[in-house]
């Protein structure tokens, strides 16, 4: 239960991260002229929030199933 409960944080932590890293990204680089801030946040909110999450989700089962050192 401890595992999918750091799972969880991190997936949410995940995405939100990605998405803003995402659309910074995406707004500063896009050579886009015709709609700039949708092509930044349909990128960032279906592209990169969720490999985010992925990556939050990996990373908060494994990192949380540790136990402390006794």
């Amino acid at each position: 239960m401890r595992r999918l409960g750091f799972g969880l944080a991190g997936a949410i932590g995940g995405y939100l991260i990605a998405a803003i890293v995402a659309y910074v990204l995406v707004a500063g680089l896009s050579s886009n002229t015709h709609d700039p801030s949708v092509e930044a946040s349909m990128t960032a909110a279906f592209v990169g929030g969720p490999l985010g999450a992925l990556v939050g989700l990996v990373a908060g089962i494994v990192l949380g199933g540790r136990k402390p050192p006794a």
